[in-house]
């Protein structure tokens, strides 16, 4: 879908999913010049569909660790030199609005509202930050939900198992193209069952946009439709000032110009016992 102030528009005359491969072969500069055409159709009442990521199938999810020096503080550690890196699994992205399941055992599921990056094109040893922003398609906004316990206690410092649950990073609600946000100064919060959390902006990032591309690329080829996830300002329930997440909660996140997510909070299914089976 397309968004043109309050209308949508069906995007299915030019792909069957926004992806890196539709990304990097000038996807969106085709839905522009689509839209100018009027040769989208409208999307009559969208009210009964379910809002998907609006990147299909990303290769890869890399995040950055404590990137808002406040965050840093709040779990006890001193703001990075460096950028700090964990992966996501792929199959933890899912849409804004979906459900999210705890997992069993999980009694520290944590919120991180967070600024996505999303890859336009193969980028690999960019040379400046100059180079950054033709490597951006655009933005859009991720939850980079956390198994505390598993990521501290079990995660041999690593961080990951407490972050590749499925399910574990809504993103979306919109894919903006890069030249249309700024975003080096936009508000980002985040809400547990309407309760104010995170209230903050990404001008307090450690290391921007343009930094956070350049030094990935010395490290690893990013390719079309790769999300980068930034780093989520104070206010998470690992500072000890919140509960952590219980089923029926309710998580709200916002980020300025690329919208909201909703995601409320299930408890997981219990297998049944092997006397149970036949």
């Amino acid at each position: 879908m397309a968004r043109v102030g309050g209308d949508l528009f069906d995007l299915s005359p030019l792909t069957r999913d926004v992806d890196g491969r539709w990304l990097a072969a000038g996807g969106l500069a085709a839905a522009r010049d689509a839209l100018q055409r009027g040769a989208l159709p409208l999307i009559e009442d969208p009210g009964h569909l379910r809002v998907g990521p609006p990147v299909a199938r990303p290769t890869a999810v890399l995040c950055i660790g404590q990137n808002y020096a406040a965050h840093a503080a709040e779990t006890g550690s001193a703001p990075p030199t460096d950028p700090i890196v964990f992966l996501k699994h792929p199959n933890t992205v899912i849409g804004p609005h979906d459900t999210v399941t705890r997992p069993a055992g999980c009694d520290t599921l944590d919120w991180e509202v967070e600024l996505a990056v999303v890859i336009g094109r193969r980028t690999h040893r960019l040379a400046q930050r100059s180079d950054a922003a033709d490597a951006i398609a655009g933005y859009t906004i991720a939850n980079d939900l956390s198994d505390r316990r598993r990521q501290m206690e079990v995660s041999g410092g690593q961080w990951s198992k407490g972050k590749i649950a499925p399910g574990f990073c809504p993103v979306g609600p919109s894919l903006v193209p890069a030249d249309e946000i700024d975003p080096s100064d936009l508000r980002i919060a985040s809400w547990v069952n309407g309760e104010p959390r995170q209230d903050s902006t990404t001008a307090d990032m450690i290391f921007d946009v343009a930094a956070l591309i350049v030094d990935l690329s010395q490290y690893v080829a990013l390719e079309a439709g790769d999300l980068i996830l930034t780093g989520t300002p104070q206010g998470v329930a690992l500072s000890g000032r919140f509960p952590y997440l219980q089923p029926g909660d309710v998580v709200e996140t916002h980020i300025d110009r690329l919208g909201s997510q909703r995601q409320v909070i299930e408890a997981a299914v219990a297998a049944p016992s092997r006397s149970a089976i036949s």
